[in-house]
């Protein structure tokens, strides 16, 4: 994966700023607002860390999934469902334990239907998606369709000193940033490494790739692992948030809702489902206080996006870049040239 342009770089660190100003003068800006648009960005970053995620197996492995939702849900579910009734949870024990309960989810599933490819593929992760939605429907130990609630967040702490405190929405919302943040930079730098440039030359021709000596079963297996665990991780953080878990958290409508962000910001980018994410819930909330039939003028966006923004967002940034880039590059050498013929 090649470095971003200097232009985009600027952007997503102004970007990165103002996200993280927003508390400190939220209050002025929002007034009695603050509290509500401080819930909804944190929601907003939590779904844009799962779309990263999916980011990895779509745009970069090229395969579409729509399971991202049950490892996301699961997570929650898990931390919900182990954390004592009226003591919080140990960050050192719910970490883990959501991770791995998403990332053994994932390879179980991985394990089975890795071998399918395009629109089976598509539909063997939908129905394992919709098996884990009724399984948790129907179970009376998670609260069936009521959904399960977490009366205290997990602790964070070490030797009973406390280092956050996640009950505070603006540590949390810190919190958030800072994982959405970090796992950006791991992605990247993951990607530039030989097992991401695997996957890349898998997308492109997976054929060339197993006659090279490599195993592209192992590799996508690995990415779709890597996918779960991180929207597990999102799932775990949404719990923590809202303090409650439902069945609706699991179902393939709620992937697709992560997918349409993936494909609105850019396949492939990695920053751009960041801002697809954004941009997909903006939209949503603004056309929802204007009208109760927000789904019209939403799904007109949509289309009219995906229509005149074929690569998404990231790709007319990149395109806007290049342009200006290539703009430097003719103005120097169309002096030089000039120089030369006035010589």
């Amino acid at each position: 994966m090649h470095a971003l342009p200097r232009p985009i770089q600027l952007l997503l660190a102004l970007l990165l700023l103002l996200m993280a100003a927003y508390p400190l003068f939220g209050a002025m800006l929002a007034g009695e607002q603050h509290d509500f648009f401080l819930q909804q960005l944190t929601s907003i970053m939590i779904l844009a860390i799962v779309a990263l995620g999916l980011d990895l197996l779509v745009g970069v492995s090229g395969m579409v999934s729509l399971a991202s939702a049950a490892f996301f849900g699961m997570a929650g579910y898990a931390l919900v469902l182990f954390a004592p009734e009226y003591a919080a949870l140990s960050i050192w024990i719910a970490l883990p334990l959501c991770l791995g309960v998403s990332a053994l989810a994932a390879l179980l599933m991985g394990v089975l239907i890795i071998r399918t490819s395009g629109i089976f593929f598509i539909m063997v992760t939908i129905a394992f998606s919709q098996m884990l939605y009724y399984l948790f429907h129907d179970a009376s130990f998670a609260g069936g369709s009521d959904g399960a609630y977490l009366f205290m967040k997990p602790e964070v702490a070490i030797a009973g000193v406390q280092l956050l405190d996640l009950e505070n929405r603006t540590t949390l919302f810190y919190v958030v940033l800072a994982s959405l943040g970090l796992l950006f930079v791991l992605l990247r730098t993951f990607l530039r490494a030989p097992f991401g440039r695997v996957l890349l030359g898998i997308k492109e021709n997976e054929q060339r790739v197993r006659a090279m000596g490599f195993n592209p079963l192992f590799y996508k297996l690995a990415a779709f692992v890597i996918a779960g665990t991180i929207a597990g991780y999102a799932g775990m953080l949404s719990a923590t948030q809202y303090g409650f878990v439902s069945p609706g958290q699991l179902s393939w409508q709620m992937s697709a809702h992560i997918l349409v962000m993936v494909i609105l910001g850019g396949m492939g980018s990695l920053f751009g489902p960041i801002l697809g994410a954004f941009a997909f819930e903006g939209l949503h909330h603004w056309f929802a206080s204007l009208t109760p039939h927000w789904e019209l003028p939403m799904g007109v966006v949509v289309i009219a996006m995906v229509l005149l923004l074929p690569r998404g967002i990231a790709g007319l940034l990149l395109q806007l870049a290049q342009r200006e880039s290539s703009k430097t590059t003719q103005a120097p050498l169309a002096g030089t040239i000039k120089q030369e013929a006035e010589q």
